[in-house]
């Protein structure tokens, strides 16, 4: 699947957006080595708190189906009633649940725009000092 087939998957996870605060409204679209697609979106909550980003829930969707390594998430954000017109880098919490099943090294982070800017980080670039598993080792 090429990258823009993978944003435009993103885009289509972003109309699931629950966004009745932020109007902020976040898809994403994350690949496994196995090659299936899971979607996520963000989720909010009256709370704060408990609000759940599009990239995290892509993730646990996956690692609930059994998925544990994987190759490369599109990200796509914008406000609410528009196209999604922002470059949306995932936050801290999501960078850190990328790094516990992510090869830093290889794991792409693909953010789009919706008007053709695109940029393309692996996870190391975007979070160059990560703790993860094998700090523990």
């Amino acid at each position: 699947m090429t990258n823009e087939e993978l944003i435009l998957q993103a885009k289509e996870a972003r109309e699931h957006a629950y966004t009745p605060y932020s109007h902020f409204q976040v898809g994403a679209a994350l690949v496994a080595k196995s090659g299936k697609i899971y979607h996520g979106c963000n989720i909010e909550n009256a709370a704060y708190g408990p609000t759940n980003c599009a990239e995290r829930t892509a993730f646990f969707k996956a690692v609930y189906d059994g998925e544990r390594e994987f190759e490369r998430i599109a990200i796509v954000g914008g406000p609410e009633g528009s196209p999604a017109d922002t470059l949306c880098a995932p936050c801290g919490i999501c960078r850190q649940v990328m790094m516990e099943f992510c090869n830093p090294e290889t794991f792409q982070i693909i953010l789009a725009d919706g008007k053709n800017k695109c940029i393309q980080l692996s996870l190391k670039e975007m979070l160059p000092y990560g703790f993860g598993p094998d700090n523990l080792g």
